[in-house]
């Protein structure tokens, strides 16, 4: 069996393939290396993103609070509906605004 490696796979990722017997599937440490700075620099990209955008929440929230109440049987069809229905986007910005003001009444709350 491939050697252990001496560090961890970074949080929330998935466990290294260490390959066995006349398998290959385990990558070489630099390899290995290479591919934790890469998951690294994307997941810090994608959350700098998620932060900027706060609206991506706002639309994934609505969702999937709607299929979880409605329950469709057809979820491809409920998704298509949901993402072009034209008042979606007056919906997210009222939950746009309303995230601002919880935002600020938690910021006066933390100055008590």
């Amino acid at each position: 069996m491939a050697e252990q490696p001496k560090h961890k796979a970074p949080e929330g990722m998935e466990s290294y393939d260490l390959g066995g017997d006349n398998d290959l599937g385990a990558l070489s440490k630099k390899q290995q290396e290479e591919l934790n700075k890469f998951k690294i620099k994307t997941r810090m990209e994608n959350e700098k993103y998620l932060r900027e955008h706060p609206e991506v929440e706002c639309i994934l929230a609505g969702f999937l609070g709607e299929t979880l109440q409605k329950r469709p049987e057809d979820i491809r069809e409920f998704a298509a509906d949901y993402f072009t229905k034209p008042e979606l986007p007056g919906v997210v910005q009222k939950q746009l605004e309303e995230r601002q003001v919880l935002i600020k009444q938690n910021k006066i709350l933390q100055k008590i």
